[in-house]
């Protein structure tokens, strides 16, 4: 079997009579992996040169989720994410859905490597039909799948907090926060981040994921789980655009305002507004486009 020289040391090509096309095995691969990340072999080309090495990218594994409730078992499907919070990751995901609505309606969650079960307690209403999917979910699909989004569409959160107002500096540093925290994308520029900061602009809480949409499912169970839901006066930032998924995960745990450094899509911003969330999008220190409820932003 050919063997190349790499920067990290030996690569063991492993495609046989493909040689000459493979981008080969390297004998240091780690099974497990750190920091959500993993390592493999790539080719970069950079200034017309080419060279072999290993590169980090964020790991992205498939999690099944199911519900028990007296005695029954429901399977709602797999997900794609990045491992590591899997507990918040469904208890956020449960809260969207409308299936809970704080750490009163559980009795237990149990976690392996690859799946979580959550126990509901008897007096929880659960239908699982408004559950079912018709595929897997992958890490960015948000509500794909769904038989329909007409549920989603009348779930109402808490009554957003009016008490308060943030300027472009606050907006400026919680941005600049959640960039400072988002360590598996320092490593690989390939995860999402969600998180929680003070009316002045101060990051209290980051998740991140290679998802979106888990990431902010993530955020918010552990918001869950810590007691500290509803939202009162609070921002939730994101690093990417801002979607009607994230809009409306953000309205059902009761954030009143939204800062994304992407763009919104036009459903986020009618959401948004129907329901008096403040959203702000294309933050950063220079500048900010506000969509809907200015009247928190002075």
């Amino acid at each position: 079997m050919p063997m190349l020289r790499g920067d990290d040391g030996w690569y063991l090509n492993g495609c046989g009579a493909f040689s000459s096309m493979a981008i080969t095995q390297y004998d240091t691969t780690l099974a497990d992996y750190v920091d959500k990340t993993v390592r493999r072999p790539s080719i970069r080309a950079e200034n017309g040169e080419t060279y072999r090495r290993p590169d980090s990218v964020s790991v992205e594994a498939a999690l099944s989720i199911a519900i028990e409730k007296s005695g029954q078992t429901y399977e709602l499907g797999i997900t794609m994410r990045t491992p590591c919070e899997d507990k918040e990751l469904v208890i956020g995901f449960l809260h969207s859905e409308g299936v809970i609505d704080s750490v009163d309606c559980f009795s237990s969650v149990e976690t392996s490597e690859d799946r979580v079960v959550v126990h509901l307690l008897d007096s929880t209403k659960f239908d699982p039909e408004e559950l079912t999917r018709r595929t897997t979910m992958t890490s960015s699909c948000g509500i794909c799948g769904k038989d329909s989004i007409s549920n989603l569409l009348h779930i109402h959160g808490p009554e957003l907090c009016n008490d308060f107002s943030i300027t472009h500096e606050e907006v400026s540093r919680a941005v600049s926060g959640l960039r400072s925290m988002q360590s598996t994308f320092d490593i690989t520029g390939g995860t999402h981040a969600c998180g929680r900061a003070s009316v002045d602009g101060v990051i209290t809480d980051v998740r991140e994921d290679i998802g979106r949409h888990n990431a902010m499912d993530k955020l918010i169970g552990s918001a869950i789980l810590k007691r500290e839901t509803p939202i009162g006066r609070e921002l939730v930032v994101v690093s990417g655009r801002a979607s009607f998924e994230l809009v409306q995960k953000a309205l059902k745990v009761g954030f009143p305002v939204m800062v994304s450094v992407g763009a919104p899509s036009s459903l986020a911003v009618d959401l948004a507004n129907e329901h008096g969330l403040t959203l702000v999008s294309f933050a950063n220190e220079d500048r900010m486009t506000i969509f809907s409820g200015s009247n928190r932003v002075c």
